[in-house]
């Protein structure tokens, strides 16, 4: 009896030591993380940085002198505008819950959201560093889409096309792909925004400038940049942004990051190389916009993809997408007749999509825990072009529906006379000397 009290204190000793170190670890786990705290507040800044001044300089830059203001000023309104509505509503739509189509209304206006909260989507950092990190990704997608209406968008239509846009669009994809919807659940991979910000952004834009009209004169006037040296500055901004963009989706100052962001520097800069031998061997001459476009084709391709490949397949990704990108911004535009400004749809629209299929193609298990086509798992390709057709209907649609819904209040372009002398004047009372 002695020997059997004496096992049995031993064996209830024992689990009990089991359940502490079980439950030590589980506390682990989800314990704030000073080294990923650290990397993720530099990761928001660099993306936040990616819109003002990156993207604000890279399309100011493409645009005729007149409308260089007012294209910087559709940045910063936008960073403004959706930073107040991702904090109020955005967020908690998106991250509230797990449901297939919304999250809920818990972090309404960040209700509850004490210094210590953590987000079961990142278990090592602060639940208010995830929420601004997400919000930097909100902002820069719907500036991006401002970039195909570039030089005749009336300012006021913009700001509310800008809002409904974000909620009404843009949440509830990022919901389905990153906030446990319908598409997680189904598998589909998306590493830092091939679907919910490149293809959206790309496909709401192509809406908005076929909706819209063709600028004045397209087609015979000279629509050559202002200058092109503060587009090349944008661009230097955006790459190096977008080492927070894509590093900083592994969540964790890791190796998965360190991965994640060589991928992403090889993409870019195998991306700027074909476009520029492209364009030499097409036209004759390597252009500094041909580089840099096909530098931004390669990030934005790469984008998807960049958390679950090799370092070196971001050299394959980046060569297609300086191809694909090149191909949709010349012959497909022509083809088809559109006016995208700044060429939002064939970089970015085209590129995200591009990405998200050779995500399928070239995952890698030992990376991101899925493997793709190319290690026996041809399946996931098939689920990579549900995602898109997803999101492609769900951001055309949407967007079309708004637009028009803003015409019947507030005319969506400015008019003739203010086309002819420039958004910086007539929508803002200011001028470039």
């Amino acid at each position: 009896m002695r020997v059997a009290s004496i096992a049995g204190a031993v064996a209830a000793a024992g689990a009990a030591t089991a359940f502490a170190s079980t439950s030590a670890l589980a506390q682990t786990a989800a314990k704030i993380d000073p080294a990923d705290t650290a990397w993720m507040i530099s990761a928001t800044a660099l993306v936040l940085m990616m819109t003002i001044p990156g993207l604000a300089l890279f399309y100011a830059g493409m645009v005729r002198k007149k409308n260089v203001l007012a294209t910087m000023a559709q940045s910063l309104a936008a960073t403004a505008l959706c930073s107040i509505l991702w904090a109020g509503l955005g967020y908690t739509l998106v991250f509230g819950g797990d449901a297939p189509l919304l999250g809920t209304l818990d972090r309404v206006l960040l209700r509850g959201m004490s210094m210590d909260a953590i987000s079961p989507f990142a278990k090592t950092i602060p639940e208010a560093l995830f929420m601004l990190y997400h919000m930097a990704f909100a902002v820069i997608t719907a500036a991006l889409v401002a970039g195909s209406v570039a030089d005749r968008m009336r300012f006021s239509a913009f700001l509310w096309f800008t809002a409904l846009w974000l909620i009404v669009v843009y949440v509830p994809i990022a919901h389905w792909v990153w906030g446990g919807g319908f598409l997680a659940a189904a598998g589909m991979l998306d590493f830092a925004g091939g679907t919910v910000v490149h293809l959206n952004a790309g496909i709401a834009g192509l809406v908005a400038a076929i909706v819209l009209g063709a600028r004045r004169g397209y087609g015979s006037d000279n629509f050559a940049p202002y200058d092109l040296s503060l587009a090349v500055i944008g661009t230097g901004l955006l790459w190096v942004g977008w080492f927070g963009f894509n590093g900083g989706s592994a969540l964790a100052a890791n190796s998965r990051a360190v991965f994640a962001i060589l991928a992403t520097h090889l993409a870019a800069s195998t991306g700027a190389l074909t476009w520029m031998a492209l364009e030499w061997w097409t036209r004759g001459k390597p252009s500094v916009l041909g580089m840099i476009s096909g530098a931004v084709a390669g990030l934005g391709t790469i984008t998807p993809a960049s958390g679950f490949v090799l370092p070196w397949h971001g050299v394959i990704i980046g060569l297609i997408a300086g191809a694909v990108c090149f191909w949709s911004c010349t012959r497909l535009k022509l083809l088809w007749g559109y006016d995208d400004s700044l060429d939002v749809f064939g970089v970015h629209g085209v590129g995200g999509a591009t990405g998200t299929l050779l995500v399928g193609v070239f995952a890698v298990s030992a990376v991101g825990n899925t493997a793709g086509w190319l290690e026996g798992n041809g399946s996931q390709v098939l689920i990579q072009l549900y995602g898109i057709a997803v999101t492609l209907v769900w951001s055309a649609v949407a967007t079309f529906v708004l637009l028009k819904a803003i015409a019947v209040f507030i005319p969506l372009r400015v008019d003739k006379q203010s086309e002819i002398e420039g958004l910086d004047v007539t929508q803002h009372g200011e001028a470039l000397q």
